[in-house]
Formats: structure tokens, sequence, C-alpha cells
């Protein structure tokens, strides 16, 4: 077997280098492929050795553009790539160009595609990862899925619970592997170890880059009112270039800057930035794969949004949506900060994204699907005929294994009369409202 890895963003990296271990470690033939959408430093071969991830096998340079130029250039370099190594499955990890490329690519190749962090969904057309995920999950092969939650949304838009695998979070054995590297080397940037983090008692990290948020002028006035009333806390703002010129525009970056208890400083390197969150009493954020890391790290979040693809934060504790709205900034804020029950509840919220297992799950799925042949592609014969969708109040103790045998049948949805529920193998159907393909 071989497999292909497809990388863009600096998150895809991070979240993938454990399974990329995983695979390594298997000895499973590999390659990874970066697309080099981001091109900075922090995309180099430095990152990638500073992470112990082995460098990239293919880097196909496509730099930044539009969605339609990038994702072009990226479909015409992965097709060359994947037409030469011919993978038995390819890999791709969220919700960034380089998914979408991927998986159009491979899926026109008739290759198996693995869609890792598969089903998360904010149900908003408007943003551009909502496509990608989206558009990524109707060509794919295996979803690795990180909770039930996520599954559902996949099960709701009808796909086969067979092909739906919930991992957990590569985020968790990421978060777990790259904090170890992270302690052992230590700070490096020189701006955020003059701020001497060790001593500060509360500190809120803050990040802000979505175009939703930095790109309107009343949001931006809202959240910095809110971190205005928040001057009990050292607020750490590693800035994006683009958010800084957008506040600078609006007439705003000085008002921020010019705030004793905020720190503006350059946009950190990951382990860097994992130390700060790690060391932080607050996370306050509008990035989705921060929102992950903050429940990991046991940080309470809030995030600067009204929706996210990370709902699961929001049900297990951890994390609280506040959009850009002052009040709710600052009413929640201090909660965390004066309410020691209330931040402990916070920070011992179960982590919905597993305990750090995802990677060896992921890789034990795909080596079972290729020992039984279902990673090869091929048309399937009767597709009008084969089934019929049927719907059943189920009054028996019996498994949904056991019903799919009995009946001949696929287990698609499950209601146990207030919620939706994973159909797992050994779930008992009894008093539960199913549906279901029966074959013919």
């Amino acid at each position: 077997m071989k497999i292909a890895t497809i990388l863009g963003t600096r998150p895809e990296i991070i979240k993938m280098a454990p399974i990329i271990d995983e695979i390594s470690k298997r000895n499973i033939d590999q390659i990874v492929l970066h697309t080099g959408q981001h091109y900075d430093e922090e995309m180099s071969d430095t990152f990638f050795r500073d992470l112990d991830i082995r460098t990239p096998d293919y880097n196909i340079q496509v730099g930044s553009g539009t969605h339609g130029k990038q994702t072009g250039l990226m479909m015409k370099g992965i097709e060359k790539v994947l037409l030469d190594e011919k993978p038995d499955i390819v890999l791709v990890q969220g919700d960034t160009n380089a998914v979408l490329a991927g998986a159009l690519v491979a899926s026109k190749l008739h290759i198996a595609i693995g869609h890792v962090e598969a089903g998360l969904r904010s149900f908003d057309m408007t943003m551009p990862e909502e496509i990608n995920r989206r558009a990524a999950d109707v060509c794919s092969t295996m979803y690795f899925i990180p909770t039930a939650e996520s599954a559902i949304n996949l099960l709701a838009e009808g796909y086969s619970r067979k092909n739906l695998f919930i991992t957990g979070n590569t985020v968790v054995d990421a978060c777990f592997r790259h904090l170890k590297i992270a302690k052992k080397r230590g700070i490096k940037e020189k701006s955020l170890k003059e701020l001497n983090i060790d001593k500060m008692d509360n500190i809120l990290t803050l990040t802000m880059h979505r175009a939703e948020n930095v790109d309107v002028k009343e949001r931006v006035v809202g959240i910095i009112e809110a971190l205005k009333e928040l001057d009990d806390a050292d607020i750490i703002f590693p800035i994006h270039p683009r958010t800084k010129n957008t506040l600078e525009k609006f007439g705003l970056f000085d008002e921020l800057n010019n705030l004793e208890h905020v720190h503006i400083i350059k946009p950190l390197g990951y382990l860097d930035f994992l130390l700060l969150t790690s060391a932080s009493t607050l996370i306050l954020t509008d990035s989705g794969g921060l929102q992950e890391e903050a429940i990991t790290l046991s940080v309470p979040s809030l995030t600067l949004r009204y929706n996210t693809e990370r709902p699961e934060t929001v049900t297990a504790g951890g994390n609280i949506l506040v959009g850009s709205d002052r009040e709710a900034i600052v009413s929640n804020a201090r909660k965390i900060l004066d309410n020691k029950n209330f931040a402990d509840k916070m920070k011992n919220a179960i982590n919905p994204y597993g305990q750090g297992d995802s990677a060896k799950l992921t890789v034990d799925a795909i080596e079972d699907y290729h020992a039984r042949g279902l990673l090869d592609i091929v048309a399937p014969e009767d597709i009008m005929n084969s089934f019929k969708r049927k719907m059943k109040n189920i009054r028996e103790d019996i498994s949904v294994k056991d019903f799919e045998r009995k009946e001949n049948a696929l287990v698609h949805m499950v209601f146990d009369g207030k919620n939706m529920q994973f159909p797992t193998d050994e779930l008992n159907l009894n008093g539960m409202v199913i549906n279901y393909d029966k074959r013919e």
C-alpha cells in the first residue's frame, strides 16, 4: 500500500504530523506533497525540522493568489504527482484550498480519498472553508471524523455510516506531541521572550484574522472596547499583517497599541505560540483550530464569532461564542477571570476530540480497508434498484449490527425521541425510530 498526504498550510502540517509519524512507524510506503500555498519562512524546511516531521517529497510552490488561480495551479501540480506515484489513497486534512484541489484531482483519477477532520459544518456558505470541506466530503471514500456530532452531519447528508470513522481529532495528538518539543526548545521569538510571560498572572491571548471580523469596522470597535475594560489581564496579541493593515486603515491600531495592558507583537512561530497559549488564563479568538487547541490544553476560550464548525467545544463547556459584542466579551471574560469555580468548570471540560490516539485509529482503518480491497474505486452496479429506503419504530432489544444482519439492511439515521444518535454496531435500537436502506 502507498499513502499520499497532501498539505498546504501550517494547521494541516501540524495536524497531519501524528498521522505521518504513524504511517512511518508501520513502514507503510508514503509520499508527502506540499502545495506551497504558504511560502514564508514558517512553511520552509526549517518548520518541518523544528516539528520533527519528514520533509515533503514534493513541493509544487503555488504561492498566493485568488481562490480560483491558486486551486487551479494546485490541481495541475497534484495531478502530475499522483499520476507518477499512483498511491492507493490520498489523505487531505480540513478545509483549505489544498483539500479541495487534492480531493477533486484524486476523485477524477479514481483514487480513494481519506478526509481527515471530515463532517465539520458551520452552515455558513459565505465561508470558503465551508465550500471546501463540503466538496471534499462529496469526493471522499473514507471519513475520519472528530466527534459523533460531526458524523451525524454526514449521515444527514446521506453518507453511509460504513465509511465513517469517529477517530477523535489529531489536534490532540499534535498538541501533546508538539508541546513536548516546544518546552524542550523554549521560547525563541524575542518579542515574546521579553514579555517574561512566566511572571504574568492573567494572560489573555488574542488572535483575530477572519475577514468577517477585521474587515468590518463596527465589529473591530466592539472588540477593542471590550479589551479596554479587561485591564487587569495582560493581553498578548500576535497580530497578523493583514489585521494590522486593516486596523491602521480604520484608524484603530494606535488606539489599541497605546493600551498599557495590551502587548501587540509580531506573529509567532507555532512552537512559541503553543507555549503562549498553554500559559494563558483565557484565549480570545476567531480561529477554528485554536478552539480545538484551547480545550485540549484546558484553557477557557471565548470565540469572536456567532457560529462555529466546532460546536462540540461549546457543548462540552470549554468554549463560549461571544461574537464581537462588547458586553458578551466582557461579561464572560470577567466570569473566567473573577470566578474560580466558573473558570475551573471550563478548564475541566471533557475534550470531545479524544485522548490522543486519533492517528492510530485513522491508520488502523486505512489498513483494514486496504486489506479488504475497499480502497479500489469501481463503478457500482444496480444503483437505482439495489435498495429501498424505509423507516421503522423499533420495539425490541436489538443492536444495530444484529438488525442489519437480520434485515439485510444498512441503518442510516437513528432518532431517540430527543436527539439523533450515531448508529454504532453496539447501539440498542429499542424505542428508537430508524431510517434504513433495505437491500433487495
